[in-house]
């Protein structure tokens, strides 16, 4: 059996309940297709690098299972035919479980931190002053010209 990771983006606006359903059918997709899910993994929502069906956020969900080389195909159909996942992708990896990931903290500013006073920085020396520059016109009026 191969290891997969099976990310999916649902529909923000589906109910808690509709989307715990969602998540579900896909786990039971995968048990029932002789295969096992290691770790499913809710981002929760976030912002979309750009609109898709017009929404600009989605629910994030990572899966981690073991199945049969056939089974993704199957698992790719299923969220294919579903209209409340907006995206998937299903990707192939060897080696550990990677850890799991701790959710993004909301950004906050840094509180500004005390600035020491720097000493007054000695003002430069002052550049020498350029010539002035004379526009010659080389071109006589045409009354002179003849």
């Amino acid at each position: 059996m191969n290891q997969y990771e099976v990310m999916y983006v649902i529909d923000p606006a589906l109910e808690d309940s509709a989307r715990t359903e969602l998540i579900n059918r896909f786990s039971d997709l995968v048990k029932k297709n002789g295969g096992e899910v290691d770790r499913v993994d809710e981002w929760g929502k976030r912002r979309l690098a750009y609109a898709i069906q017009y929404k600009t956020e989605g629910y994030y969900v990572l899966m981690y299972i073991k199945a049969p080389a056939e089974l993704p195909r199957e698992i790719e159909r299923n969220m294919q035919i579903s209209d409340s996942v907006l995206r998937y992708l299903t990707v192939r990896y060897e080696g550990e479980l990677p850890a799991k990931r701790e959710p993004l903290k909301p950004y906050a500013p840094r509180e500004a931190a005390p600035v020491a006073e720097a000493p007054a920085a000695e003002a430069p020396a002052e550049a020498p002053a350029e010539a002035p520059v004379e526009v010659v016109d080389d071109e006589k009026p045409e009354s002179e010209a003849e």
